[in-house]
């Protein structure tokens, strides 16, 4: 695996971030610390160590200390999570979050303002 190789991997990962997360930045490194927290704990790991592993690839003797395996896992399930991701559903899915929360809120409420009621003496 070479230093292009992991550049290329991580500006797919980059890439992915962008597009299916929104999250803008220059390199991968920077969309991590803007958008990090859209992510798992795992996805996010693995993505960390992608970058870092670009970084290092830049120096010679850096590129020669880079566990290629644990990278290529790493890029592995950080393709696989944001490949999986739809858009539509993420947005369908705040929709519906918002709205049950709407309705719970109102449903409190509803609840709070008849047990005044009753404990006034108007019901």
């Amino acid at each position: 695996m070479s230093a292009v190789t992991l550049q290329q991997m991580a500006e797919r990962v980059a890439g992915l971030m962008e597009e299916r997360l929104r999250v803008r930045g220059r390199g991968l490194t920077e969309k991590l610390r803007k958008g990090g927290r859209l992510l798992p704990r795992k996805v996010r790991a693995a993505a960390e160590t992608v970058a870092q592993a670009a970084v290092m690839a830049q120096s010679p003797k850096l590129l020669m200390q880079i566990d290629r395996e644990a990278v290529a896992e790493a890029y592995d399930l950080c393709v696989r999570y944001l490949g999986g991701i739809n858009r539509a559903e993420r947005r369908k899915g705040m929709i519906l979050n918002i709205a049950a929360s709407m309705a719970f809120s109102v449903l409190v409420v509803a609840g709070l303002l008849l047990a005044v009621l009753y404990w006034r003496g108007f019901l």
